[in-house]
């Protein structure tokens, strides 16, 4: 079993093969996926070359602007789906995690670091400042440090912020292709595929699709 999740994640996330995936996108979705396939594509070859920084709001935008935030029931007809990105790009419409995964995996084949990025598993709260009311939710982490605040890319708003800032957010957990963080830690504390099976299937979607 271990020596299976590790080719996947070898595959997963070696250069993807961006033919097959802009073929499969207009096989399953017509010529709308693939066009958005082609777009995606575009946006990373134009920012092929930028700093970090830049990286991640030229990535934020793209997936932020041009998709819709749909829950899974409405998009998937299932309560907890989590979409590769060629999915999602393909029915243009996904939730948090959705936009979370589509962004690390892009940032990911844009040449930042992985040990950068976590996709963080938090509590939001909702209904205002005062409200004690909160619902699940995910984001992006981007660490310039392993020991930094990471900034935080969310669906949810434009602009890319420090978690400090995002009082609203309490995180659980976050976690990568290489670890699993619970909130505070350091250093990892579990193989990420062998807690999380949903992120375990999504990878192996990922590297039939050609990620």
């Amino acid at each position: 079993m271990a020596l299976t999740i590790a080719l996947v994640l070898g595959v997963v996330f070696s250069a993807p093969d961006l033919d097959r995936i802009q073929s499969a996108a207009l096989q399953r979705y017509g010529a709308k996926g693939s066009n958005l396939v082609i777009a995606w594509r575009a946006m990373m070859a134009e920012g092929s070359h930028l700093s970090e920084a830049e990286k991640l709001a030229h990535v934020n935008n793209f997936f932020n602007r041009r998709m819709l935030f749909e829950n899974d029931m409405a998009v998937w007809q299932q309560d907890d789906y989590w979409a590769t990105p060629l999915e999602f790009m393909g029915r243009n419409a996904g939730d948090c995690e959705d936009f979370s995964i589509a962004k690390y995996i892009t940032l990911l084949h844009m040449g930042v670091p992985n040990a950068k990025l976590r996709m963080i598993y938090v509590r939001a709260r909702i209904g205002g400042a005062g409200s004690t009311k909160s619902e699940a939710h995910m984001v992006l982490g981007y660490y310039p440090q392993p020991s930094d605040e990471p900034m935080v890319l969310d669906n949810l708003i434009t602009n890319i912020r420090p978690a400090s800032s995002r009082s609203d957010l309490s995180p659980v957990f976050s976690f990568n292709n290489e670890g699993l963080w619970v909130s505070g830690a350091t250093t990892s504390s579990a193989d990420p595929t062998a807690r999380l099976s949903r992120w375990r299937d999504v990878l192996e979607r990922m590297r039939q699709e050609g990620f």
